[in-house]
């Protein structure tokens, strides 16, 4: 690595990182459509020494290193929520968009590391591949999400990437500077669940005239919670929410149609399958008992979040011996969803959690929160681990023993 360790060379670039994230939270875009966030990118890219390509709307790739020897990609998502900013932060967005999750970070600490990557090309005994993704929100109609999209345009081919590897900002449960992951399943899958369900109109004095379709969506909810009370072990994560129930405009008039949309979050591949078919099921007959119908439909899924074991305790090694951090297995998976499963179910990927600030450390709203702040004091740590998992891997491919780090169990 030279004279500088990972952390210190990344720290002399926390200007250039903060000012990247900077620029990038006050213009947030949604989805697949980032022309600025893109344009932003593709510039920073090329001043740094980089041919930027965009594989898909929104979607850039870029590479480090030499593209005949191993490949080890990294991934950052640009796109922001369609939520209106309430942080009271002085580069707070004003377009109605908001980077809540953390993506403007993510993508300002993977510039960071293009920049660590280029002072050290010749050094590399491989290429690293940088992948900037639009859609991981999946707020966009397609029904393929950011990471599929590029999945689907070639992402892991040419150079055929070997390993992946993402790093995603934490607040509130997550200590700053600490570093999270854990072996198999990380995140939970993630399928919107579309309802239709079906009646006949009528007057509100006159029911028996109608099939109040109301009436057939309480039942309906009532039954998928039961569903998970009585048909899900209860030492399995599995989530089934609705957090959108719509039917009617008046207090006298049964109308035709309701309208239900919720999310079925799992973490097992085999619960997955098994409770969109009894979603299903229990939603079509409670309305055919009734005398309605219910359509069923599962939008933009993805599944879970694989962090394979071996490379996940490779990269551990890393982080460790490099003194970037001291990693922490959690005991479960995260609830919510990310689409680098994608990726993690076509090559060995490992996904790890930044900290950036804990309840008690002043960062008391969580990710997707309106008000949420993230603190900048540890982007540069994300810089710099993730220059260190790549550079390391590479290193590793080129020969040497391979370092054994140990991680510990969470409190």
């Amino acid at each position: 690595m030279g004279e500088l360790g990972y952390i210190e060379e990344a720290e002399a670039l926390r200007d250039d990182i903060v000012a990247d994230r900077r620029w990038l939270h006050r213009h947030p875009e949604t989805g697949f459509d980032l022309p600025e966030t893109t344009a932003y990118v593709a510039s920073r890219l090329r001043e740094i020494g980089c041919e930027p390509c965009e594989i898909i709307p929104g979607g850039i790739v870029a590479h480090v290193g030499n593209v005949e020897g191993p490949c080890f990609m990294l991934r950052a998502d640009m796109d922001a929520l369609p939520l209106r900013e309430e942080a009271d932060v002085p580069f707070a967005s004003a377009n109605g968009n908001m980077h809540a999750c953390g993506h403007d970070a993510h993508t300002a600490m993977l510039l960071g590391v293009a920049r660590i990557l280029k002072n050290h090309e010749a050094e590399l005994k491989g290429c690293v591949k940088l992948m900037f993704q639009p859609d991981e929100e999946g707020t966009a109609p397609d029904e393929v999400t950011g990471s599929g999209a590029m999945l689907a345009a070639g992402v892991l081919e040419n150079p055929p990437v070997e390993a992946a590897a993402a790093i995603h900002l934490m607040t509130v449960d997550y200590a700053r500077g600490r570093v999270y992951t854990r072996f198999g399943a990380a995140f939970s899958s993630v399928d919107d669940v579309d309802i239709e369900i079906v009646g006949k109109g009528c007057h509100g004095s006159q029911p028996q005239h109608g099939i109040d379709p109301i009436n057939i969506a309480a039942h309906v909810f009532l039954a998928l919670e039961n569903l998970i009370a009585r048909e899900v072990d209860p030492t399995e994560q599995c989530v089934l929410t609705f957090g959108s129930i719509h039917g009617g405009s008046a207090a006298n008039i049964i109308p035709d149609s309701v309208h239900m949309l919720g999310t079925l979050r799992t973490v097992s591949e085999k619960t997955r399958d098994r409770m969109k078919k009894r979603t299903a099921a229990i939603a079509e007959r409670i309305a055919e008992g009734f005398g309605g119908t219910a359509k069923v439909r599962f939008l933009r899924g993805v599944p879970s979040v694989y962090n394979d074991p071996a490379l996940t305790e490779e990269l551990v090694g890393y982080i460790e011996g490099e003194a970037i951090a001291e990693v922490e297995l959690l005991e479960k998976p995260l609830p919510g969803s990310d689409d680098m499963s994608v990726i993690s179910q076509a090559v060995p990927t490992s996904y790890f959690v930044l900290g950036a600030g804990s309840a008690e450390e002043g960062c008391a709203y969580p990710v997707h929160s309106p008000h949420v702040v993230f603190d900048e004091s540890v982007f540069p740590q994300g810089s710099a681990l993730a220059a260190a998992i790549a550079m390391r891997w590479l290193e590793n491919r080129g020969g040497g023993e391979r370092p054994r780090g140990r991680a510990r169990l969470a409190d």
